[in-house]
């Protein structure tokens, strides 16, 4: 008899954007005439820049054409791309990633919900709480998680590292050393960031520890501070304990055009087996690479001409998220974040719940967030706002906010 994979009926509801949409699609059927402003899901807003675009129609032009035509790409991604990355993304920064050690996907959203896939079943995880909930959903569905228990709001094989406003949203090393610690720097939803002196604490706490750690840096473009690292890899040691997770989403407008890499590199090793050779392995069996006109777009990114071009957009989200911070402060609300990310943490006022104010904040102001519980137990009582919406809302949603209080 056939039987399913019971550690998906353990999933609690649905996903959380799931959720949202769903209330907010029928919010909007009954109420047609109402502009409702997003800051809920971290979508982009701004087109793709031009020297994208161009790129773009280029390589659509290679497609029709036979001397040109391009099909399956390398397990890896194209050498092209992976080059750019290479020297922009690490060289520049003084940091020697080799090409087969940058494997090219289509976002960092499946990447992180699938280099689970190395380890064993048996490992012990430990997330930031709150957290993006891919990492846990994509354990749970594994059977990594244990069982989901509601009154608590976590996973019974969980590690839990709480982030919240007693301790500025950094969390502490947790008391139970675990087999893989996943960090999100800078992270999402609280916006917090580490100086790179205390990162290569993580780093060397993991490597004390035989640890490894997935490291989620998709919103490296929005650090405006010094002495934060953009890549994990500017810590000494780091190379032999973590794999570094990349997203051309937010910092080129990729959401719907999918790309992203993973670095995975040679010198980490576990159990005597190269997770360089696993990840090959297991991304040559399952995956057929982005699309060639997707990553010569990707490369593009690394012109001077588009550089110039998404530095522009991630300032007109960054003004945004100022706007927004600033807006609600004025307003009396407590608000963390946007200032290295692209999303402002706010306290939920009047000791309502997350998902109160979601619904007061629909119902009331037509403005749609994201309730801090969807991203842990500690995301009780906060709530979190994008600053992808378009500058013209924002400055709305603003204007809504101040009269609720």
């Amino acid at each position: 008899m056939v039987k399913v994979n019971e550690n998906y009926t353990r999933l609690p509801g649905s996903y959380l954007f799931s959720t949202i949409g769903k209330k907010v699609t029928a919010y909007k059927a009954e109420n047609p005439d109402k502009k409702v402003i997003s800051l809920g899901i971290g979508d982009v807003t701004q087109p793709l820049v031009p020297a994208v675009i161009k790129a773009l129609h280029a390589a659509v032009d290679e497609m029709g054409n036979a001397e040109t035509f391009k099909g399956y790409s390398p397990d890896g991604g194209y050498e092209f791309l992976r080059k750019a990355i290479k020297e922009k993304d690490y060289g520049a920064r003084g940091v020697d990633i080799g090409l087969d050690e940058i494997f090219v996907s289509d976002g960092a959203k499946s990447d992180s919900s699938n280099i689970q896939e190395l380890f064993a079943n048996n490992c012990r995880i430990a997330v930031c709480d709150p957290v993006y909930p891919v990492y846990i959903d994509s354990n749970a569905m594994a059977g990594r998680a244990g069982y989901y228990d509601k009154a608590s709001g976590k996973w019974t094989d969980v590690i839990y590292m709480p982030c919240t406003a007693e301790n500025d949203f950094v969390p502490a090393f947790p008391e139970t050393v675990p087999d893989i610690i996943y960090l999100c720097l800078p992270n999402n939803p609280t916006g917090t960031t580490l100086p790179k002196n205390e990162l290569q604490k993580w780093v060397d706490y993991a490597n004390e520890n035989k640890i490894v750690i997935i490291y989620d840096a998709a919103y490296e473009a929005y650090i405006s501070e010094e002495n934060v690292a953009h890549s994990i890899y500017e810590c000494d040691g780091a190379k032999e304990c973590a794999i570094e997770l990349r997203s051309f989403s937010k910092n080129a407008g990729f959401t719907g055009t999918r790309l992203g890499f993973t670095v995975v590199p040679k010198d980490l090793v576990v159990d005597g087996v190269s997770l360089n050779g696993m990840w090959a392995r297991r991304q040559g069996s399952k995956f057929n690479g982005a699309p060639y006109i997707v990553q010569r777009a990707g490369e593009a990114v690394y012109s001077d001409e588009a550089k110039r071009e998404t530095a522009e957009q991630v300032a007109y989200y960054m003004r945004n998220a100022k706007i927004i911070r600033e807006g609600l402060a004025n307003a009396g609300f407590t608000v963390y974040g946007g200032v290295n990310a692209p999303y402002i943490w706010l306290k939920t006022p009047d000791e309502l719940t997350s998902w109160e104010f979601f619904d007061k904040l629909l119902h009331e102001a037509d403005i749609v967030g994201t309730p801090g519980s969807g991203f842990g137990p500690s995301g009780e009582g906060y709530f979190r706002l994008t600053a992808f919406g378009k500058y013209e809302d924002t400055l709305e949603a603003v204007k809504r906010f101040e009269k609720l209080r």
